[in-house]
């Protein structure tokens, strides 16, 4: 187990598919289209691989006042649930997630099996498009396999809410750090929340940044740049438009060695509900 890594290739994947300790996980998805991800599963996937929905298993219900995000944490016990029945045990089973969106939606369930005690999960570098362009293994059929056990451990100083964010935002100590593109932190444009522009005294690091076109991380070298600025800081906030895309960024500082990253989870859909209550 000490030789699994954070982010594996299609082609250790493939040399691995038939290693009983381990589960892979299809995380796509679209936000205008919810029912598109599990759709494409249904017709083809990383053979063995099982299906988690960002709405449906890694989100919680939204509050009926809308606060609190588009996507709150899911309940750990409601999660934890579905973890056993495709078979992850926790602290023990080596889990592969992604997607075909250069690991948006997969880097949620990565930040969420750790923040829920599970370290052992990695990322498929470049996700389906990787896997498919190799030609390795596909399939249609629903996988099988053992349940697993799953009792979350919490990890809660990982997260921050609105009036952490409020209180923290303006100190020179803390970075705040929105994830979205440029033109949405600059609030030229908003295709999803009803308000544009971003949180006063964040600063904007895009998550796409830190992957190449296709899809791959870039060297860790490359993503030291984007961050550099931050170094110093006591304590890096990331946030995007409702707690996805941020773990991107919150996989790269982890992967770099960064230890002081928090996700506001609520992110600029919570704060723009917040302003125009």
């Amino acid at each position: 187990m000490n030789e699994f890594q954070s982010i594996v290739s299609a082609q250790w994947l493939a040399d691995n598919l038939n290693n009983p300790n381990l589960v892979i996980v299809d995380c796509r998805f679209r936000l205008a289209d919810p029912q598109w991800g599990y759709q494409q599963y249904l017709v083809s996937h990383i053979t063995g691989a099982f299906y988690l929905d960002l709405d449906q298993d890694l989100s919680s219900p939204l509050h009926p006042k809308k606060y609190g995000g588009r996507h709150p944490l899911p309940d750990p016990n409601a999660l934890a649930a579905k973890l056993e029945v495709i078979g992850i045990t926790r602290g023990e089973t080596l889990v592969v997630a992604y997607d075909d969106f250069k690991g948006a939606f997969a880097a949620r369930l990565w930040w969420l099996l750790r923040y829920f005690g599970h370290d052992q999960v990695a990322l498929l570098d470049g996700g389906w498009p990787a896997w498919t362009r190799g030609g390795y293994p596909q399939s249609s059929q629903l996988p099988t396999r053992q349940p697993g056990k799953f009792s979350p451990q919490v990890q809660s100083d990982w997260i921050v809410g609105i009036e952490t964010v409020k209180a923290k935002r303006d100190l020179p100590s803390v970075a705040l750090i929105d994830s979205r593109a440029g033109d949405r932190y600059r609030g030229e444009t908003e295709p999803t929340d009803p308000i544009a522009g971003h949180i006063p005294g964040a600063v904007n690091s895009f998550w796409g940044l830190v992957l190449d076109e296709q899809g791959f991380f870039l060297p860790k070298q490359t993503q030291q740049q984007l961050w550099t600025p931050y170094q110093d800081a006591e304590e890096l906030i990331l946030y995007c438009g409702s707690g996805v895309t941020a773990c991107v960024n919150l996989f790269s500082l982890d992967q770099l060695g960064y230890k002081n990253t928090k996700l506001y989870p609520g992110g600029w859909s919570d704060w723009c509900s917040d302003q125009s209550s």
